[in-house]
This record gives C-alpha cells, sequence and structure tokens, in this order.
C-alpha cells in the first residue's frame, strides 16, 4: 500500500475544501487566508461534524497553560473570524450553529474531498479501483482501437512524468514560472487603493481599557495613513463601527474602501499584544494575519511594523520618503504613552469640557516624557480648539498654544501634527495667508490622510475665495472621513461660501442626519436660511439647536413672537438683544450688518479683530459681509488682516 494512500484526504462542505494536515481552507479551489486559532477551532468542529464541541474543550485543546489571554474575548473573536471567512452568520447559520453557554455545532453535511491528480502520478494510479463488470467482446478481440486508447495513455503518462521531473528540478526556472501563472490565474491581482482599520477589540475584559485599544486603533490608522498611494479611512468614521456586528464587506460597502484591517489588542502589565487581520472586501478573501508582542516603551514600533507588514501584502506602492518615516520611531516611555491615549480619547469627544481633560492628560504625558512630540502637539491642538470652542479666552488660550507649539517644534519639525498646528496657529491667530498655505501643504505631504488638516485647509481655502480648491479639499476630506460631522460640516459650509446653496443645504441635512445628537449642523442650517432670507425655516432650525443644547422650548418664544409681529426686523432685533447680551461682539455685528448699519458693523468688528476671534478669517467671503462690503472701513479692516486683494 503506498504512504499516501494512509493520507488524511482533505474535507468538503458547500463550496469550502479543508486540508488538515496543511491547514489550507480553499473556496471554490482559491486559497482563504485562515491561521491560528480561527482555523484550530474549523479543525476541531470537522473531526466530529454534528456534534457539540463545548467552550472548555476549545480551551484546553488550543490555550492550555496560556495565562495572557482573555479566553472568552479570544474564543470570540476566533469564531468571529473563522464565521467571516465561512461568509457565515451566526443569526442564520450555514454551517457554525452556537449553543448559548455551552460551545458550537458544525451543522453542514461534511465528506471527503474527491482525490486530485498530481505530477508524477500515472493516470492508472488516480483511476477507481477496478469493479467486475462485462467487458466488451471486441476489447478482448484487442481490435486497433483498444490498442491506440492504451498507445495514448502510456504516452499521457509519460508526458505528466516528464513534466513532473522538469518541474522537480526547477530546469530553466521551470517550476517558478509555472507556479506562478497558477496562481495568477487562480488569484488575480489585487486592487487595493483604499483601507479602513476597524476598531481593535479590548480583550483585557476591563471596559477602562477602551482608550488604549483606542488609541492603538489611531496609531495604525496614522502609520498607514503616510503612504500617499493609500486612501485611509480617518479615525472618526470607524469608530462607529465599534461593537458592530455587521459582516465586514457591508462595512467595506459603506465606508467605499477595498481592504479592511480587523484585530484586537491585549494589555498585560507593560506587554502589548497585537493580532492584525487583513480583508479584501470585493472578493472577501483574507489575505493575512499576524500577532505581534512588544513591551509598552516600544509600543510605536510594533505599531509600524503592523502597517509596514499590510503594505507590503497589498504591495501597495511606498516612497523612499514614506518607508523612512514609517520606519522612523523612537521609545517612548510607557507612562507618558499612556497618558497621551487617555488625551487623545477625551480630544476626539469635541467638547468643551473634553478637551480640558484631553489638556490634562497631554500636560501629565509632557512632564513624563518631556522629549516627545506628539504629547506636545496634542496639548497645542487642544488649547486652539477650546479657544474656537469658546472654552478659554483668547489672552489664556493662545500663549499656551503658542508654547506648546514652539516646544513641539524644536523636538520633531516632521511631525505632520506638529505642521498641522503650525499651519492652523498662522491661520486663525497670526492671519499670515502664505505660512498657514504652505504649513497645511506640508502637514498633508507628511501625512496624507490626515483629515482634521485637510478640512480646515478646505475652510482656508475658502476664506480666501479659492473656492474650486476649497470644495475638492473638502471633498477629499468626506472621502477619507464619511461618517465624520466635522468633514461634512466643512464640505457644507465651503459649498455655501462658494455660492452653491442647494447643494450645501443638501449636504448639511445629510450631516444632521449622520449624529442626530450633535447641533453643529443644525446651526450652520439657521445661517444659511437666514442669508436666504428663510426666516421661518431659519427658527426651525435654531429650535432644534436649543432642543439639542437642553435649554426649554419657550427661549425662542421672544423670537417666534418677534418674528410674527415685525417680520425680518423684528427677527433682527430680537438677534441683536441675544448678542448683546451674551457680549459676543462678532454675532452683533452680523446683525448689524445684516440690518446696513456700517458703522456699528465694523466698530464690532474691531473689538472681535483685537481679540482674534475665529471667524475673522471668514471676512472676506462671507456673504453676510456684503451690505457694508465696500465701506472704506471695512476695506481698511481687510487690508490690516492682510487679505490677498
Amino acid at each position: 500500500m503506498n504512504d499516501s494512500d494512509a493520507r488524511p484526504r482533505p474535507l468538503r462542505f458547500g463550496v469550502f475544501e479543508v486540508d488538515l494536515r496543511t491547514a489550507e481552507l480553499r473556496k471554490q479551489g482559491l486559497k482563504v487566508k485562515l491561521h491560528g486559532q480561527p482555523f484550530q477551532i474549523l479543525a476541531l468542529l470537522l473531526e466530529r461534524p454534528g456534534e457539540l464541541v463545548t467552550r472548555e474543550e476549545i480551551r484546553g485543546k488550543l490555550w492550555a497553560g496560556d495565562t495572557f489571554i482573555d479566553f472568552e474575548h479570544s474564543v470570540n473573536s476566533s469564531v468571529k473570524r473563522l464565521r467571516e471567512a465561512l461568509g457565515d452568520a451566526a443569526e442564520h447559520p450555514r454551517y457554525i450553529e452556537t449553543l448559548p453557554r455551552h460551545g458550537y455545532r458544525f451543522i453542514a453535511p461534511v465528506e471527503p474531498a474527491p482525490p486530485v491528480s498530481s505530477p508524477g502520478v500515472s493516470v492508472a494510479a488516480l483511476s477507481p479501483s477496478p469493479t467486475k463488470t462485462a467487458v466488451p467482446r471486441e476489447a478482448e478481440a484487442g481490435t486497433g482501437r483498444h490498442h491506440n486508447w492504451k498507445r495514448a495513455v502510456l504516452a499521457s503518462a509519460g508526458l505528466v512524468a516528464v513534466v513532473a521531473a522538469l518541474l522537480a528540478f526547477n530546469v530553466a526556472g521551470l517550476r517558478e514560472r509555472t507556479l506562478r501563472g497558477v496562481r495568477a490565474v487562480r488569484e488575480p491581482p489585487l486592487q487595493i487603493q483604499s483601507i479602513a482599520v476597524l476598531p481593535l477589540e479590548n480583550l483585557s475584559g476591563d471596559p477602562q481599557q477602551d482608550y488604549f485599544a483606542d488609541g492603538m486603533t489611531e496609531e495604525l490608522i496614522t502609520n498607514l495613513g503616510k503612504i500617499g498611494a493609500l486612501r485611509v479611512i480617518s479615525r472618526t468614521s470607524v469608530m462607529r463601527y465599534k461593537g458592530t456586528k455587521k459582516p465586514l464587506p457591508e462595512i467595506a460597502r459603506e465606508l467605499n474602501v477595498d481592504a479592511l484591517v480587523e484585530g484586537t489588542v491585549l494589555r498585560s502589565g507593560n506587554r502589548v499584544r497585537i493580532t492584525a487581520n487583513l480583508l479584501h472586501a470585493p472578493t472577501d478573501r483574507h489575505l493575512w494575519a499576524e500577532s505581534y508582542e512588544r513591551d509598552l516603551g516600544d509600543v510605536l514600533t510594533l505599531q509600524s511594523a503592523v502597517a509596514q507588514a499590510v503594505a507590503r501584502e497589498i504591495k501597495v506602492a511606498i516612497s523612499p520618503a514614506e518607508s523612512s518615516r514609517l520606519a522612523r520611531v523612537r521609545s517612548v516611555k510607557p507612562e507618558a504613552y499612556e497618558l497621551y491615549l487617555k488625551g487623545r480619547y477625551h480630544y476626539y469627544k469635541w467638547t468643551p469640557d473634553d478637551f480640558r481633560k484631553a489638556i490634562e492628560y497631554f500636560q501629565k504625558a509632557v512632564e513624563a516624557d518631556p522629549d516627545w512630540a506628539p504629547a506636545y502637539a496634542g496639548l497645542a491642538t487642544s488649547y486652539g480648539w477650546l479657544w474656537i470652542e469658546g472654552g478659554l479666552p483668547p489672552q489664556e488660550a493662545l500663549p499656551r498654544f503658542n508654547a506648546a507649539l514652539k516646544t513641539a517644534l524644536a523636538i520633531d519639525d516632521t511631525d505632520p501634527e506638529v505642521r498641522y498646528a503650525l499651519a492652523a496657529s498662522a491661520f486663525y491667530y497670526r492671519w499670515d495667508w502664505e505660512e498657514a498655505d504652505r504649513e497645511f501643504q506640508r502637514a498633508l505631504t507628511l501625512d496624507p490622510n490626515l483629515v482634521e488638516a485637510r478640512f480646515e485647509y478646505a475652510w482656508f481655502l475658502a476664506s480666501m475665495g479659492r473656492f474650486p480648491a476649497a470644495v475638492a479639499e473638502a471633498q477629499r476630506a468626506v472621502e477619507r472621513d464619511p461618517l465624520s460631522v466635522s468633514a461634512n460640516l466643512a464640505l457644507g459650509d465651503v459649498l455655501f461660501l462658494a455660492h452653491q446653496d442647494e447643494r450645501a443645504i443638501a449636504q448639511l441635512r445629510r450631516t444632521a442626519d449622520l449624529e442626530p445628537d450633535d447641533s453643529r449642523a443644525h446651526g450652520f442650517l439657521t445661517a444659511y436660511y437666514e442669508q436666504k432670507q428663510m426666516y421661518g425655516d431659519a427658527i426651525a432650525e435654531l429650535q432644534k439647536v436649543v432642543a439639542l443644547q437642553g435649554a426649554p422650548p419657550e427661549k425662542l418664544a421672544g423670537l417666534r413672537h418677534a418674528y410674527q409681529q415685525s417680520g425680518p426686523e423684528g427677527y433682527w432685533r430680537w438677534q441683536l438683544s441675544e448678542a448683546k447680551r451674551r457680549n459676543a461682539p462678532y454675532e452683533i455685528a452680523m446683525v448689524y450688518a445684516r440690518r446696513g448699519n456700517a458703522g456699528q458693523a465694523v466698530a464690532w468688528l474691531e473689538k472681535s479683530y483685537q481679540q482674534h476671534y475665529c471667524y475673522m478669517v471668514q471676512l472676506k467671503t462671507f456673504r453676510i459681509w456684503d451690505p457694508v462690503r465696500s465701506d472704506p472701513r471695512f476695506q481698511n479692516l481687510l487690508r490690516r488682516m492682510n487679505f490677498p486683494p
């Protein structure tokens, strides 16, 4: 008996074949990437089809003695990846059935796959065993047709043997060329130009560690974002899928990407383990999976290694400069890195209170590691946004912003976040338009997927009156962060500044639907409807703002009454009273401009000028200033702000 006859044949179920000896899974002949624990669980289930395999059995077979992992989360994650490889769903299983609190059962029919021919084996050896059948009389007589058939079989067998020998000895590189050709036929070249990193699953079992898993996700996004040929979906959009049960191909379609990275992160003391899996969305093919483990101080090296591995797998072009940036990482003190991640966690909540919490953590991070630039960049941008959001007076926020920025530049002036902070400083505070333009472009060269810099650059371009370029940049920002309220707001506002009113309103309505609890889109719509003199619609949008901010509905009763009694004049009289009550010079100036009072409008703009109010940057292009634009005092203000003609 030949040794090969004793080997177990591959198993077949549905459109899949599994070779347990080589740990290979194929779908309709094409290899599906499935490694490690997910494949081992599949093997356990296929050994006993139709029977319960308990979670305790899985633990004993796969994780015995491993105290580093969280077993429950690891099993769940492995079964999830296995189901995704099979295109299966827990709710309506075709292959793997979950028996709650017990384990899993393989429910599809399983059978041995038919034998497959291989080079060097004769045709006779591949034929089924002969059975006793009646032999045609003419065959017994040895007709010419029988002998021709026999000669053909022998010739074919000889040809197979010759080819097998050539392949075995790789004559003239034939084997490599042949195998490359077979792979090219079976697996067409991947076309991956866009990717999303889904939130890494926190395996610690402690929800307080979510900030760490989120931070690892953001770092991987940031590293991949340094590759200019790859469109990488930003953090804001992917975080909406945290804990989602949606199938990965569906997520890929919603984000309009070619590939997805998903995985897990586990921190135990000062050790970090990341497991990452790469999926080609259009074909639902698992391309690559790997685990990495490092000390917390070397976690930046770990993230760089994962990003470079993904880039190699999808064969995306990386320039020498990008390769250098990916490889150039430094150690960071573990306590500083942990504090930094906590700061980023609060930063992305985009509220004044959370900006204050972010500042606390960033400040502690720079104290723990004074030579690490990202913590200073986080400190600078947090102070900047706290000022813009009205949470801190400019005389307090801006000196601290500039001090943190100066230190960050001295440590690492090639960090894209640092260059973005410098661009924001030149744009919003110093009104140095040439420097702002240059630094926005430099930040986006260093990280083409830094969405925050991209939509801020769109606002800058619109403020300069460069509308086609502004709209294009805002659209690129939304492509990279399609579910971000901030990026979508920027696109809507840029469209409005560019006099594309209907597109702007439609865009802002879509933005309002993205996050029903966010009042910003309704605030923008209020201003748009005021500009178009659609005061009833403006009041309706303002009512939504008031409700979302928790104010009582009767707050706008005076506005509605004033508009009913006196029309637009009553509307603006009430708005002026409210702006003066809040002591908001820029808003007071806008109301006076609406009423055609150029003297008062410019007088209040002078106060905004002294405060470096952030929206002064739109003085050149915002249509609300059209009624007073020709006034010499207004023109003088534009010159003092260095606006281009």
